[in-house]
């Protein structure tokens, strides 16, 4: 039996404060995702607030290979599109708490639901990382077609890309938040169930969990896990990496409840 705390096995019995999931897709070749990035950059400091930069791939044929792009992530961006009846993907595309979307470029209807999403006040599942390093998730109501349980690990710092090729020719992209590792965890089905994680891909990536229900649909539940993402990320911008295309083929719980 999951040896998991009494809360956890309770009914959710009160409205859970967690942060407000706040996703961009972009890409460094994408000319015209550059407010967007900024913005996603300043988002990141916002008290409540997790922001997360996605890197697709399905500009690379413009002539630059998306430095951190995996096509899983564009998958990602797929199952929100499909949900939402859009017809094709697109960037910069922002997706709040998987509830809604609307284009990066607009910042001020970004902000209008984030506000939406804090009156919101869904009740969620409990989440907590155990002694033993597994993460619990407790119970709470089962979406309509199931849920599942998402690791994402992203680097707090900004990464500043020196674009050499395509649309973006000749200038340094500022990327903040960028997510490095994705992974599925398993199912949740409204009950207590506990994962173990698996190693990071890369050192001082900060961990976030997501309860989400399944096909791209509303976040559930949200445990983020250090490094601190203010003080110690915002001063320390790196030098801008001038990168090759590759070759082809080629803490601490906020939110606690």
């Amino acid at each position: 039996m999951l040896t998991i705390c009494a809360a956890l096995w309770a009914p959710v019995g009160a409205w859970a404060r967690s942060p407000v999931v706040v996703e961009l897709f972009t890409a460094q070749g994408c000319s015209s995702c550059g407010k967007a990035n900024a913005y996603i950059a300043r988002l990141a400091d916002r008290a409540g607030v997790v922001a997360l930069t996605w890197s697709v791939d399905y500009w690379d044929y413009l002539g630059w290979k998306d430095t951190f792009a995996e096509p899983e992530f564009a998958d990602r961006q797929r199952a929100y599109d499909k949900r939402f009846g859009l017809r094709d993907v697109y960037t910069p595309q922002v997706i709040v708490d998987g509830a809604a979307q609307v284009s990066g470029a607009q910042s001020a209807s970004v902000d209008a639901l984030i506000g939406e999403a804090r009156r919101a006040r869904l009740p969620r599942p409990a989440m907590e990382m155990r002694q033993d390093g597994r993460i619990a998730v407790g119970t709470g109501r089962r979406p309509p077609g199931g849920g599942d349980v998402w690791l994402i690990r992203f680097d707090p710092r900004e990464e500043d890309i020196a674009v050499t090729e395509g649309d973006n020719r000749g200038t340094t992209v500022p990327q903040r938040n960028v997510v490095r590792q994705l992974a599925r965890l398993g199912a949740w089905s409204g009950r207590p169930v506990s994962f173990k994680l698996p190693p990071a891909s890369d050192e001082g990536l900060a961990t976030l969990l997501l309860v989400q229900a399944d096909h791209g649909g509303r976040i559930l539940g949200v445990l983020e896990i250090g490094p601190p993402r203010a003080k110690e990320a915002a001063g320390s911008r790196g030098e801008p990496q001038n990168a090759k295309p590759p070759a082809a083929g080629g803490g601490r719980p906020r939110g606690a409840f």
